[in-house]
């Protein structure tokens, strides 16, 4: 398994709003190959430090889906949203192979 995190920071006011953008995502990744699960975390105490996780069957099915004509037009989406300071955001990205599970 190949694990994906993207880590980014939102004015606190903002936070219930992005939620909701993930909430009404497009699902697009859900459908690539070796997609296995999506989760937006929040922090407990910053509650403008939200995290994406994804998780890839492996890191070529990752590498497959950023390739892919989806995750490109969702990210381009991203770029367009009405709220500049929100299309801004550039997110921390980590990635992880799981070694034991």
């Amino acid at each position: 398994m190949y694990t994906v995190f993207s880590t980014f920071d939102v004015n606190e006011s903002k936070a219930d709003e992005v939620i909701e953008i993930y909430k009404n995502r497009s699902r697009l990744v859900d459908k690539a190959d070796g997609f296995v699960d999506f989760m937006l975390l929040q922090n407990d105490k910053r509650k403008g430090e939200l995290t994406v996780q994804l998780i890839f069957e492996t890191k070529e099915d990752y590498l497959r889906w950023v390739r892919s004509k989806d995750f490109q037009r969702i990210h381009d989406l991203e770029k367009k949203y009405p709220d500049k300071e929100l299309a801004a955001v550039i997110p921390k990205v980590s990635q992880y192979k799981v070694v034991v599970k």
